[in-house]
């Protein structure tokens, strides 16, 4: 087996994959807080951890890979008071919606997606032993982790205690006066006026603070010191920081052994944020430009880098994906040649080498220009480096187009023979749009899916 490397934001160094069982990788990477449906931004970590958890399988490594669902929130609160309906019913519907939306990118299911509501038992069982080790206390229902008493505190993000603000204060001094330290983060919140979801707990009715509860759902499927906690970049501060700092002062040890996180959509140069209202809903992306599309588009850089959203970007991942797919045609279902063994091995070392896809889309486009000197190449290597990045779907059958499609195709035909090339040009376009492409030959015309 080759040997895995991954970038440990804690180190800030290239780190060797040492799984704590042999043989088996736990994986638990930050889901999405369902206040609405996710944009393309909120995709990335989904499409990088589980590919990276397919890398692993591939490698022989036994992978659990655990996404959760925040669906207890303030932001749940407002956009539902906003909408005029029960938090618990928006958090549900866009629970569905998000699995419905990430469905669609055609890569499967973690093996567990919990959600913060049903894991309330260990998250109060949690605050408790932090209340017990002197590491929280109680006010007025609320109840707060001592920042202080974690020592080690600011070290996965690298940051000095003068120069961090946990964000909880900035509109509510009440709260910042019930704190001892303004350092302190909320462990529990207390039930407040026009919140219509709470559970009991010793120090009062409420609910979780939003870090807890992975601290909660990563060690209740992975147990403490897992090998690789993922998520987005953004959320080094505060959320993985005062995640590891919970843990440590908990349990007595570290969280996760890495820690790994890919870098920002950006959008006109600032990382996409619903808050900020620059987004691209994932749902509506996958309508224009399909599942392979996309999926191409978010591996197209490494994913520690920010990646630019724009119509040039996903063009050119149309073009990959176009291009494989054409090649693929060519290709003979039968074992792929020794001679190309070369860049299908480098393709996989790139993904060893801190999941380099970049790299990886190298080698495989190395590896084409090499099938493409032999008309009967077999395609078992493309098909065992699609398999990994969840685009084998590339190398299936040619499906039927659909009646609508022919008849505009048969319309062109008679364009054409008449020598109405404006009509012909506007039926392609039309043909285009309902993703098909028109293949003029000497044979006659073929239909292609985009």
């Amino acid at each position: 087996m080759r040997e895995i490397v991954l970038h440990d934001t804690l180190s800030g160094e290239l780190r060797p994959l040492r799984p704590r069982e042999e043989g088996r990788v736990g994986i638990y990477a930050c889901g999405p807080t369902v206040y609405s449906r996710i944009h393309i931004g909120n995709a990335r970590p989904f499409v990088v951890f589980s590919l990276l958890s397919r890398f692993l399988r591939h490698e022989g490594l036994e992978t659990s890979l655990v996404i959760n669902i925040t669906d207890v929130n303030d932001k749940i609160y407002d956009a539902a008071r906003a909408a005029g309906v029960a938090s618990a019913e928006l958090a549900g519907r866009m629970s569905e919606l998000y699995r419905a939306d990430t469905d669609a990118l055609g890569l499967g299911r973690p093996d567990h997606e919990p959600l913060a509501s049903e894991t309330i038992g260990p998250i109060v069982d949690y605050i408790q032993t932090l209340i017990d080790r002197g590491h929280a206390y109680a006010v007025d229902g609320d109840v707060y982790f001592r920042v202080r008493s974690d020592e080690r505190y600011g070290s996965l993000s690298h940051r000095r205690l003068e120069n961090m603000d946990q964000g909880e204060d900035a509109t509510d001094g009440a709260l910042a006066a019930r704190k001892d330290d303004p350092l302190d983060f909320a462990l529990w919140k207390a039930r407040k006026e026009g919140e219509d979801t709470s559970w009991p707990a010793p120090w009062g009715e409420g609910r979780p603070g939003w870090h807890i509860e992975c601290s909660a759902m990563a060690e209740q499927y992975l147990g403490v010191g897992f090998d690789i906690h993922g998520g987005g970049s953004d959320l080094i501060f505060p959320h993985h920081e005062n995640e590891a700092a919970q843990t440590r002062a908990a349990r007595g040890e570290e969280l996760s052994r890495l820690w790994v996180h890919n870098g920002m959509i950006q959008f006109t140069g600032e990382k996409m944020a619903k808050s900020v209202g620059n987004i691209a809903p994932l749902h509506d992306v996958l309508a224009t430009h399909g599942a392979e599309t996309v999926v191409m588009y978010l591996i197209s850089g490494h994913y520690r880098q920010p990646l630019a959203f724009s119509e040039a970007a996903i063009e050119q991942a149309a073009a990959n994906v176009a291009r494989i797919r054409e090649a693929g045609r060519r290709l003979s279902g039968t074992r792929s040649p020794a001679a190309l063994e070369a860049p299908r091995d480098r393709f996989f070392d790139a993904l060893a080498r801190d999941f380099n896809t970049a790299e990886a889309l190298a080698a495989m486009n190395e590896w084409l220009r090499g099938a493409n000197q032999d008309a009967d190449t077999g395609d078992s290597h493309l098909r065992e480096m699609l398999d990994v990045l969840g685009l084998s779907s590339l190398l299936a059958d040619p499906v039927a187009a659909p009646s609508e499609v022919r008849e505009l195709a048969d319309r062109r035909e008679r364009a054409r023979a008449e020598r109405d090339f404006a009509a012909a040009d506007r039926l392609r376009g039309e043909i285009a749009r309902l993703g098909w492409e028109v293949r003029d030959g000497a044979g006659g015309s073929e239909l292609l899916p985009l």
